[in-house]
């Protein structure tokens, strides 16, 4: 089976919009920002919406759910535990899950945190994870709805992952997370060298989009509260990891 042909762009001021396009002509849209960013996406590149795949019900990911479905007939495929807040939703899936988009297995995983129904999609034989607003590149999402323990236990999902997984987030926010990750971790070589690819390449009109898992392990610092310099830095000492996160996401809140 052919690779699937993975197109991003940015939607609004700082969503990631990501066309997934298999060989067979199906094609989703990971969440849906701006129906207007994404329908000119579709016909630069020439492809039919076929689906939605909502990572979570907030409304810079799903504004143009309805506009889309309109124009295409897409099915929207949600969070089972966040369908009444999602427009249009058809198909409500939950941890566990899987289906198949275009021939190709779509696993789901439960990601709760930023919100109480948040999923990702990991697509094990293409080695991709749609995270929507759980992880960013050298990043994560707030805590909005759950708590501490329960994000770090959805990011560890994520981080369990095959370590060539691309990760495709929900905004472009890497330049700020990686100047933060340096305040945590100032002897992280590879974690200053990414955050000057990252200026460089923005610098040129390119996204940041997607990372790598491998390298999110080296250098995020909030899949990394297991490091000893981060933990004498905070002044915490054998406490459980999701707590160091949690000083890190609160940190991070301020800065």
């Amino acid at each position: 089976m052919a690779a699937l042909d993975i197109h991003v762009f940015l939607c609004r001021k700082d969503n990631i919009g990501v066309l997934v396009h298999a060989e067979d002509g199906t094609t989703a849209s990971i969440d849906a920002p701006d129906a207007a960013s994404i329908t000119a996406a579709l016909d630069e590149k020439g492809w039919s919406l076929s689906h939605i795949l909502v990572t979570h019900h907030h409304g810079d990911h799903t504004a143009g759910n309805l506009e889309l479905k309109q124009k295409t007939g897409c099915r929207i495929i949600g969070p089972r535990a966040e369908a009444a807040r999602i427009p249009g939703i058809d198909v409500e899936v939950d941890d566990g899950d899987s289906f198949t988009l275009g021939g190709h297995p779509v696993d789901v995983i439960g990601t709760p945190g930023h919100t109480m129904g948040h999923i990702t999609y990991f697509l094990p034989n293409d080695r991709a994870a749609f995270v929507g607003d759980t992880l960013f590149v050298m990043g994560c999402g707030r805590v909005l709805e759950g708590n501490h323990e329960m994000m770090w236990h959805s990011l560890s999902r994520i981080a369990s992952l095959p370590g060539d997984t691309r990760i495709y987030c929900g905004h472009e926010y890497t330049v700020s997370n990686a100047r933060f990750g340096l305040s945590i971790e100032p002897e992280n070589a590879l974690l200053r060298h990414r955050l000057e690819e990252a200026e460089q390449s923005l610098a040129q009109g390119r996204l940041t989009v997607p990372s790598r898992l491998d390298e999110e392990l080296q250098t995020n610092v909030f899949l990394r509260p297991h490091n000893i310099g981060t933990r004498r830095r905070l002044g915490l000492g054998a406490v459980a990891d999701w707590r160091v996160f949690g000083e890190l996401r609160e940190r991070k809140n301020k800065a």
